[in-house]
């Protein structure tokens, strides 16, 4: 007697086990809770053994034959992936879903800007997904994202990164600072001051770093895991604060202007770029990816670093 399964079914079964739930698979491969689950039932009563173990609120455990299943699914949809890609190459088109993650301290500057401009040319599915850096660290190893847009920071040796733009740190201040009609600031200067410090992980080590260089500690007044958030305290007078990427128009979500200075003496700058997972072979679909990133950011590098550094003889924006 034969089975039957679709590969929709597998995708099904391979997002309930990295999920650990019916409701939270459903929404990493967009479908219906139900669907999810007269999925799995299809597949359970067509393999003829039981995949999880239901547990009540608790989600779903794979039994020890789901779990071999599991990693048979995973390698069927990567041939299915590569089979799929090959039939592009030898027809000449670029092919396939593509799930991007990125940072989410810029995802709402680059990304969907960069989503529009490749769906122009390659009309095909993209989903995205906004995470800190570890997490896109682990998104990429389970597969679960094809790429990442992301900086260089703390980058494990199984993960490939393409750097494709320096973006150096600024200070943001309110406009009545003391600092803010200089053309540089030291960190020196700003030790002993309020920091509103943008408390991610990895981002805020980085940002810290000035600091510790110099064998000083910053005085931090508040923290939080928001850029936008971040940026209106400091516009409502809470402190100042560092970043390295700059909004077009210097005014805080709140409607209130900021001043943003260069960091003096040539602190580190950050290095946006694609991150990849180096034991995946990549297709013609992340090779086309890679290339309109590249060149979607070299053209837009102006708006991404908000223009021009502000210094005091910038003066105020129109």
């Amino acid at each position: 007697m034969s089975i039957r399964y679709t590969m929709r079914q597998l995708e099904y079964l391979v997002a309930v086990g990295e999920a650990g739930g019916i409701v939270a698979a459903a929404q990493q491969v967009n479908v219906t809770a139900p669907s999810i689950s007269a999925g799995i039932s299809h597949l359970e009563n067509e393999l003829g053994v039981q995949l999880f173990v239901r547990h009540h609120a608790q989600g779903l455990t794979p039994t020890l034959a789901g779990r071999k299943l599991l990693d048979h699914a995973q390698m069927v949809l990567r041939q299915a992936a590569a089979l799929r890609d090959l039939a592009g190459e030898l027809s000449g088109q670029v092919r396939g879903p593509l799930a991007i993650g990125c940072l989410s301290t810029f995802a709402q500057v680059v990304l969907p800007g960069l989503r529009r401009s490749f769906v122009a040319d390659y009309p095909e599915v993209i989903s995205q997904l906004e995470a800190d850096q570890p997490e896109l660290f682990s998104l990429l190893r389970q597969a679960r994202i094809d790429v990442a847009l992301t900086y260089d920071l703390n980058l494990p040796a199984d993960l490939k990164f393409f750097p494709m733009l320096e973006l150096p740190p600024l200070v943001a201040v309110a406009p009545d600072h003391p600092f803010a009609d200089r053309a540089e600031v030291s960190v020196e200067e700003l030790a002993p001051l309020p920091l509103v410090l943008l408390d991610l992980p990895l981002s805020a080590d980085y940002f810290l770093s000035f600091f510790a260089q110099k064998s000083l500690r910053a005085n931090i007044a508040e923290r939080t895991r928001d850029m936008a958030v971040a940026r209106s305290l400091v516009a409502n007078g809470f402190g100042y604060s560092i970043f390295n990427i700059r909004p077009l128009n210097d005014l805080a979500p709140d409607g209130q202007p900021l001043r943003f200075i260069p960091l003096a003496g040539h602190p580190r700058p950050m290095k946006m770029g694609m991150l990849m997972n180096t034991s995946l072979d990549r297709s013609s679909l992340h090779k086309a990816f890679l290339d309109a990133a590249k060149a979607w950011i070299s053209t837009n590098s102006g708006r991404i670093t908000g223009g021009r550094i502000q210094g005091s003889k910038a003066g105020k924006q129109p």
